[in-house]
């Protein structure tokens, strides 16, 4: 599990059509194999680790072809940067909200606007994940947590402080680039929730005919 507080920015070092090298900042002592790292949001596994040349960890992960196909992983290169968050732990501040590293769908970046010193961004997300986003809610976009201002069909905005900007990849998005979506989790089983008892509920009526 993760929250969306990216801890690093990461590089990719190298990549072939199944492995990534990603040079980061943290400890190689802290890193186990097996473990768990998000990478944009992504949940993947950590599978090598060694120091980098500027003493901070480089380590690899597999990705498959329905990783790479289903999120940005696809058409990162070498020189890419990636936001990074290391999993939860007992006793782990929530600073933001429940994320599990699986992602839902790719949003596109539709607008930016500044304002003031933050940048207020717009976004398309796919139709089937665009139920699960709702005004003042949450919703992960390239792992970091992040809080819904409106939402017009499949368009929803947020608003991103100087602080993220340069904190995370943010300050490098433009218009047109595609972002991993993971909407909020507790949304999913309220829907589930709902779309059973509506079920059950037409089943009863059926009956009662």
């Amino acid at each position: 599990m993760f929250t969306g507080i990216v801890t690093d920015i990461g590089t990719v070092a190298a990549r072939d059509r199944t492995k990534l090298k990603i040079a980061s900042h943290y400890e190689p002592a802290s890193m186990a194999l097996g473990a768990s790292i998000a990478c944009d949001g992504c949940c993947l596994t950590v599978t090598a680790v060694k120091e980098g040349a500027d003493g901070g960890a480089m380590f690899e992960v597999d990705v498959s072809n329905e990783t790479a196909a289903r999120t940005t992983l696809g058409r990162w290169k070498q020189g890419s940067r990636i936001n990074l968050e290391r999993p939860l732990t007992f006793g782990s501040e929530l600073g933001g909200h429940l994320m599990t590293g699986h992602i839902d769908g790719l949003a596109r970046v539709t607008e930016m606007t500044e304002d003031d010193h933050s940048v207020r961004f717009v976004l398309d997300a796919p139709q089937e994940f665009a139920p699960f986003i709702a005004p003042k809610g949450s919703v992960a976009l390239n792992g970091v947590s992040l809080t819904v201002n409106e939402v017009d069909g499949t368009r929803f905005g947020v608003n991103i402080i100087p602080y993220t900007l340069t904190h995370t990849t943010w300050g490098d998005r433009k218009p047109g680039d595609l972002i991993n979506l993971e909407v909020d989790l507790l949304a999913r089983y309220v829907e589930r929730i709902a779309a059973g008892r509506l079920s059950a509920s037409r089943a009863a009526s059926e009956q009662d005919r």
